[in-house]
This record gives structure tokens, C-alpha cells and sequence, in this order.
């Protein structure tokens, strides 16, 4: 169903949100599982090298290369599903295998933008924490600003800076909606994972959690992750186009586009 381009209010673009993602779940949850099996695995090896005492250097390898993995996945799949709510929106056809062929030449890229702006992010949180929100905000489209436009690191830094300009509040009151709904739902498989594994064993009712435990909880955090989080990048996607229809009438611009692809029919000489 096509949806005009328009100005959205917030409540507006928190439903269209959660409509797009209700209905096209199979392929935003295809986009957040695919990377995150790659990230389980490292995470379980973690757990098991933990477990077998695999000593301080394997343990730190693993850790670091989960980390990596994490990051690389996480890049990978917020950059795919940016493509699959730009194709949606714009009524163009799209399936989980061509958002990840679109974006795979750019992940490099993607990597160094998303360590940039996390460094930026960590550096202002350090100074009184106000600084690294405001931060955070003003940087909050740069993947989708990478991903739509083709910009480097600076370029869409300096992008999302423009387009989000004067609506930072906005999007704090986006972020912390979707926040707030994210860690609520991620919580309540552990929260019930460690009351179940409490009443049945003695090691979790000391403190301690048993390998079958954290085998279990990463298995509930993998769920988590390919459930909630296509939301908070479908939502900034969204953000993305809203501002350009607010500052660069781009409703207009994408109509006028439509309208040119239209082939007329040649007319017929009596």
C-alpha cells in the first residue's frame, strides 16, 4: 500500500514505523537474523572458551573478535534494512538477498562512519554526558544519510548535522519512545530465563550461572536482537525522509520524478 510523502508528526511516524515493520516482518527479521547467527556463534565460543578455562589470551582473542563481529554485523544489517525501508516507502519491489547485494560494497565504509560517530558519541559522554547526546542526535542519520546519498565519513556526518538541525528534540522524544519499549521487551527474556534456572539450580541461587544458563541466555539475546532491532533503524530511516520533505520538499521532487517515468501514449493520427 502506497503512502503519501508528506510532514509526519511524531505519533505518525511511530505508526507508520511499526506498520511497515508488522507488515513486512519476514523480511526485516530475515535482514536482523541473518548477521546476528554469525554473532551467536562467537558468542557461544565465548561462553564455552570461558567455561573450559581456555586461559586469559584465548578469552581476550575471542572477546575482541566478537566484538568486531559485532560491529560488523550490526553495520551490516542497520545498512540493509535502511535500503529496505527506502524501498518500501518508495513503492519499489525488494527481497533480503538484494538489500544485502546493495549494500555489501559500502560496509567498509559503513564500519568507519559508525566507529566515527560511536568515538564522537563516547568522547561527549564523558564530558558531562549532555554533550554526547546532543552528539548522538545530530548524528543520528548518518547511515541512512551514507546509505541513501552514497556520501564518505565526513560528508554524511556534515549531512545528518544539516538535516537534523532544529528537530533534535524530535528525534530525542523518537529515540527515547522506542528506547525505553526496546529495553523493556529485550529485559524480560533474561529476567525470566534467571527466575526459571533459579528454582532449579543451586549455582544460579549462589550468584553464579552455569554454561547451560548463558548458553540459554545467548540464544534469548540472538532472539532480541533479530526481534527489536530493525525498529529503532526503520524509525530513523523514516526520520530521514521526513526531514528531507520538511527542508527539500523532496515529496515534490520524488512526484515529479514518477511523473517523468510515466510513458505517454504516442496519439493517434486520424
Amino acid at each position: 500500500m502506497a503512502q503519501t510523502l508528506r510532514p509526519l508528526t511524531i505519533g505518525e511516524l511511530l505508526d507508520r514505523t511499526f506498520f511497515y515493520y508488522r507488515r513486512h516482518f519476514v523480511l526485516f527479521l530475515g535482514i536482523a537474523a541473518l548477521p546476528s547467527v554469525v554473532l551467536l556463534v562467537f558468542q557461544l565460543a565465548s561462553v564455552l572458551a570461558r567455561f573450559n578455562e581456555g586461559g586469559p589470551l584465548v578469552t581476550v582473542i575471542i572477546t575482541l573478535t566478537t566484538l568486531f563481529v559485532y560491529l560488523v554485523t550490526g553495520t551490516l544489517a542497520q545498512g540493509a534494512t535502511v535500503v529496505a525501508v527506502s524501498q518500501i516507502l518508495l513503492v519499489r519491489e525488494t527481497s533480503i538477498a538484494e538489500v544485502f547485494t546493495s549494500i555489501r560494497p559500502r560496509i567498509g565504509e559503513l564500519i568507519r562512519i559508525s566507529v566515527n560517530v560511536g568515538v564522537r558519541v563516547m568522547l561527549g559522554l564523558l564530558l558531562l554526558i549532555v554533550p554526547g547526546v546532543l552528539l548522538a542526535l545530530r548524528y543520528s542519520l548518518t547511515i541512512p544519510v551514507a546509505v541513501l546519498e552514497e556520501t564518505g565519513v565526513s560528508a554524511s556526518l556534515s549531512r545528518s548535522a544539516t538535516l537534523t538541525k532544529g528537530h533534535l528534540g524530535r528525534i530525542l522524544l523518537v529515540y527515547f519512545l522506542l528506547f525505553a519499549l526496546i529495553i523493556v521487551i529485550s529485559m524480560m527474556w533474561p529476567f525470566l530465563t534467571m527466575a526459571v534456572a533459579a528454582m532449579f539450580s543451586s549455582a544460579v541461587r549462589a550468584g553464579q550461572q552455569p554454561v547451560w544458563v548463558q548458553v540459554v541466555l545467548q540464544f534469548g539475546n540472538f532472539v532480541s536482537q533479530a526481534l527489536l532491532s530493525p525498529v529503532m533503524t526503520i524509525a530513523l530511516t523514516l526520520v530521514y525522509y521526513d526531514e528531507r520533505v520538511r527542508k527539500e520538499a523532496f515529496d515534490l521532487e520524488h512526484m515529479m520524478v514518477q511523473l517523468d517515468s510515466v510513458v505517454l501514449p504516442t496519439p493517434r493520427l486520424a
